[in-house]
């Protein structure tokens, strides 16, 4: 008789309880302390006006978070569409999930980026291409900033695509994405600097979200196909 089975279930079931506690709490905990200035956009965008909401950081941030619930909802739509093709359970949810993650978790930071300086089109056009020279004069919040900016899309690409899960891939996707936004910062002429080190720090922030995903990555000989199969033969 196994006597080794019985207990570590127990042991599982507790420590995916007190991570989930723990999330909880800390998302509680963030919650409150961005509450506030939150809330100062919340007329604004319960209004559905553009100015006071969609074009300050608050407001994006506020309604990335009221758009968590019809998110989850499409989460579970593409699921259950998948799960009616024959998909089999985890990966339906697992492709699903990736593919609203990458969009919900990226649009929002990109478009932060996006946002014009004090002077767009007026303010000459700024650009740096010495590596590390803006990076003392980020900070630590322009850092985490720069950091988050391509990390859910670092996180959530390999899991849905399998031609993306290795490393130099994912590095790969992250620089690029964020040359075509720096690049557009300048061509827009948004009164936005255009930095080498902005690019290198995006980068680097996909490859950290990568690696912390890569027990999920999705592998072409892992991975099932997302098209219906085919009805078995009845025996002639």
């Amino acid at each position: 008789m196994n006597h080794n089975a019985s207990p570590s279930a127990p042991t599982g079931r507790t420590r995916r309880t007190v991570l989930l506690g723990l999330a909880i709490l800390g998302i509680g905990s963030a919650v409150s302390v961005v509450r506030r200035p939150l809330m100062m956009s919340a007329p604004m965008c319960m209004a559905g006006r553009w100015h006071g909401c969609f074009d300050t950081f608050n407001g994006v941030v506020l309604m990335t978070l009221v758009a968590l619930p019809l998110a989850a909802l499409v989460v579970w739509a593409l699921a259950r569409v998948r799960r009616a093709a024959g998909v089999p359970s985890a990966w339906a949810w697992r492709t699903s999930l990736a593919e609203v993650g990458m969009v919900h978790g990226t649009v929002p930071l990109v478009w932060l980026t996006m946002m014009p300086g004090a002077g767009p089109g007026v303010a000459p056009r700024r650009v740096s291409l010495v590596p590390l020279r803006d990076l003392v004069t980020m900070g630590p919040l322009g850092i985490v900033g720069n950091l988050l900016v391509f990390a859910a899309l670092g996180f959530f690409a390999p899991m849905r695509f399998a031609a993306l899960a290795s490393v130099p891939r994912v590095l790969a996707l992250g620089a690029g994405c964020s040359v075509l936004v720096e690049t557009a910062q300048y061509v827009l002429w948004l009164d936005r600097v255009s930095s080498v080190d902005d690019v290198l720090v995006n980068a680097t922030g996909a490859l950290l979200a990568a690696l912390a995903s890569r027990r999920w990555w999705r592998t072409a000989a892992q991975a099932p196909s997302d098209r219906p199969r085919p009805a078995p033969a009845a025996a002639g």
